[in-house]
């Protein structure tokens, strides 16, 4: 092997990012805020889609024993969009997505997005309440939902006044003004019937808004990301450098695109998998294989029939596949890659994958609010340094700064700042939290992180509060103020505990009102009933007096976590 690394960064962006080359780069503006962006993308989503139609026979969704090629793909978002224009949607009106990974998912987002309305993927794993709370804060008049989805919503219908148009995919309709998704464009497997068409013809721009994804806030209630068109298709380029920097960075010549088959199973309604994998999926004609449900046994099933090159999701996944006492009665020799973000993960993983399956190991930083990628790391850079989350994508910069915004030295640990064509307008309908979180095209993440000398980012601590049980978020606010509505909590507080596979669960530090009694069970139970099961506190403690607090009245959080150990 020669020295590593063969090139440094600034060396292969001068190589590859030149004037003519594939990631040549351009300033525009966006939104008032001068942007470095990739030159040469599609110019929207529905350009991206009549690409993704030239592929093809090629299978782009393998679910079950179906399996959906490229073409029918188009014929199915065509025939939709052309349905959701004749029952009366428009450029802006707000479609609400809620559904598991299924071949209809991508039908009905691109569908959606191609006549220059809003997609709303919503978290499947929501209550009803949660659910509703999402359809009724972005202005929801459609839905697009499954059978569990709407099962869960439709007992808080009459509390959701703007939903005139429900369409129910693989359900039974008991309602009258309910539609069936396979009456109005027919299952997957019916696609290839459909007839060729195009488009609706729409004025689509770069900075047109296609989606609100939700990210959970401080304040307890989840906040619509504002997504647009650019902020979808950069990630297709942003993917493509970082595994171009890759090849480079080892000294070995760029591989001729291939098709890959992915094992994809992080949810569609997160940002990495509808942005740094649906969107690179659809360019290049890769191939999307989808789970019922996360079982390693049966992903070890589809990697070895479905010849899979590429797993993961979050670190939890990649540790239960290493670690299942049936992983070598399966031949998992196809694997090139096992990837994750959305969690800490340890030094020690990022060994194992390299060493047990032979495979390159992947993570990256990004968020909802920079619609996933910022910064990627792979490879020989991510086996150099295993802590780090790699350097940020040409088109990105990061700034670490004090409590006042002034830049920091490098290496120094202060709160990181992102900026780039990936980050969102901002929150819908949340003036006071986009003037706090965005600032002239930065987006202030809340994280604690440094940067070394060469541009590796690392990340120290999250300082918003957030814990990240298995890839998803949870926020303290949020389930510490539906303890607070118990009648007998006094005080509350939820702080993370380590766990292996998951990264950290929520815990729970109680204090009762004087005079008053829950048992464990009890507080569990009043959790869940209002929030996600993977939001429920996996233990509670209970305190005799009210929580220990810092001069500022702040709860001494690092003091409860010794409680749990």
């Amino acid at each position: 092997m020669g020295v590593f690394p063969a090139a440094t960064l600034p060396q292969i962006e001068a190589m590859l990012c030149a004037e003519n080359q594939p990631f040549e780069m351009e300033v525009v503006d966006i939104h008032g805020v001068p942007t470095r962006t990739w030159k040469h993308l599609h110019q929207n989503l529905a350009d991206l889609a009549v690409h993704a139609s030239g592929h093809g026979d090629a299978l782009l969704h393998i679910y079950a024993d179906e399996r959906l090629s490229y073409e029918n793909w188009f014929r199915a978002v065509a025939a939709l969009a052309h349905e959701l224009r004749d029952m009366g949607a428009r450029p802006g009106d707000r479609v609400a997505l809620a559904m598991r990974n299924l071949p209809e998912w991508s039908v009905c987002f691109f569908a959606t997005v191609a006549i220059g309305a809003i997609s709303v993927p919503v978290n499947a794993w929501w209550t009803g309440e949660e659910l509703a709370f999402a359809l009724k804060n972005s202005g929801s008049s459609f839905l697009i939902a499954d059978d569990d989805r709407w099962q869960r919503t439709a007992p808080h219908r009459k509390s959701i006044p703007g939903l005139t148009q429900v369409i129910l995919a693989r359900g039974e309709r008991t309602d009258g003004t309910v539609r069936a998704l396979e009456d109005m464009i027919g299952g997957p497997p019916d696609y290839a019937n459909l007839p060729e068409r195009g488009l609706p013809d729409m004025a689509l721009t770069p900075e047109t808004r296609a989606a609100i994804m939700y990210t959970s806030g401080t304040t307890g209630k989840p906040k619509g990301a504002i997504i647009s068109h650019r902020n979808l298709v950069t990630n297709i380029l942003s993917s493509k450098w970082a595994t171009a920097r890759a090849f480079i960075r080892a000294g070995q010549p760029l591989p001729e695109p291939a098709p890959k088959v992915l094992l994809t199973v992080i949810p569609m309604f997160h940002a990495t998998a509808l942005s740094a994998m649906l969107m690179g999926v659809l360019d290049a004609g890769h191939s999307m294989v989808f789970m019922h449900k996360w079982d390693p046994v049966e992903a070890f099933k589809l990697i070895e029939r479905e010849k899979v090159n590429a797993a993961g999701g979050v670190p939890t996944i990649a540790w239960q596949m290493l670690e299942h006492p049936d992983r070598e009665k399966y031949d998992l020799s196809s694997l090139e890659s096992v990837s994750y973000g959305g969690a800490p993960s340890a030094p020690e993983l990022v060994r194992r994958i390299h060493e047990v399956f032979g495979s390159s190991p992947g993570n990256g930083w990004g968020m909802t609010e920079t619609t996933a990628t910022v910064t990627s790391h792979s490879g020989e850079d991510y086996l150099h340094r295993p802590e780090s989350a790699g350097p940020p994508v040409p088109v990105a910069d990061l700034r670490i700064t004090d409590p006042d915004g002034n830049d920091l030295p490098v290496g120094t640990v202060g709160e990181l700042w992102a900026k780039g064509p990936q980050v969102v307008e901002g929150y819908w309908e949340r003036p006071e939290a986009n003037r706090e979180t965005f600032i002239d095209g930065w987006v202030r993440t809340g994280d604690l992180a440094r940067v070394d000398e060469e541009g590796f980012l690392f990340i120290v601590d999250r300082a918003k509060d957030m814990l990240i049980r298995g890839g998803e978020n949870i926020y303290s606010s949020e389930v510490e103020n539906v303890l607070y509505d118990h009648p007998a909590v006094m005080d509350a507080a939820i702080v993370g505990i380590p766990h292996k596979t998951l990264g950290e669960e929520p815990g729970a530090v109680v204090a009762l009102t004087k005079g008053k009694t829950a048992g464990e069970d009890e507080l569990k139970a009043h959790v869940r009933a209002h929030l996600a099961a993977f939001k429920v506190p996996v233990r509670i403690i209970f305190h005799d007096e009210m929580l220990p607090r810092n001069a500022n009245g702040k709860i001494l959080k690092n003091d409860l976590k010794a409680l749990f150990s």
